[in-house]
């Protein structure tokens, strides 16, 4: 019986090491604009979106056109809400910006009432629902802030986007380097 080498934990990529670097050089200089200058990210964000929205929607249109049968109508509606929707982004990307803000600060009011009365109304069944309660009443506050001062919420979006970039790039980079130095990788390129 032969000895066998055993196999590695995490597969590693081989030759392809420096991808993953490169990746995370990407995700690092994204985050880092996104912490600089988060009014150009976010409008660089909102074009990228508009331009998304406009092309598929415009694909679904073409689909529907070209589709037969009693269901081609949603095709065409849904195209039809996807092209306005980036057209309303492409033109008014300061107020695409504010509503999002503002949706997100309802969600968080109702779903924090919601958790509240949930807790009231089953605290019989929920262990610790202060808990719920609390949580509940932080998503409160959360919505209400966030909508008292909409420009403060989309820097700290912005913001919260660029440190997850951050993390991400220097965790590929580190991540390429190891694999780049891991055994297997290096027996891979000789052989």
């Amino acid at each position: 019986m032969g000895y066998t080498q055993p196999q590695p934990a995490l597969p590693t990529m081989s030759g392809t090491w420096w991808t993953m670097v490169l990746r995370g050089i990407v995700a690092v200089l994204f985050g880092l604009a996104a912490l600089l200058w988060p009014g150009l990210t976010l409008f660089v964000l909102l074009v990228c979106f508009g331009v998304y929205a406009l092309v598929d929607g415009l694909l679904a249109i073409v689909a529907g056109i070209r589709a037969s049968g009693g269901r081609r109508w949603l095709l065409l509606a849904e195209g039809a809400l996807g092209f306005l929707a980036g057209l309303v982004v492409l033109f008014w990307p300061g107020t695409t910006a504010l509503v999002l803000v503002y949706v997100v600060s309802a969600w968080a009011i109702f779903t924090g009432l919601l958790k509240v009365l949930m807790a009231v109304a089953f605290r019989r069944e929920i262990e610790n629902g202060w808990l719920m309660i609390l949580g509940g009443l932080l998503s409160v506050l959360f919505g209400i802030i966030l909508g008292a001062m909409p420009g403060a919420g989309l820097v700290t979006l912005v913001w919260l986007v660029g440190i997850y970039a951050l993390i991400l790039g220097v965790a590929l980079v580190v991540l390429g380097f190891l694999d780049r130095g891991h055994p297997q990788a290096n027996v891979s390129r000789v052989s």
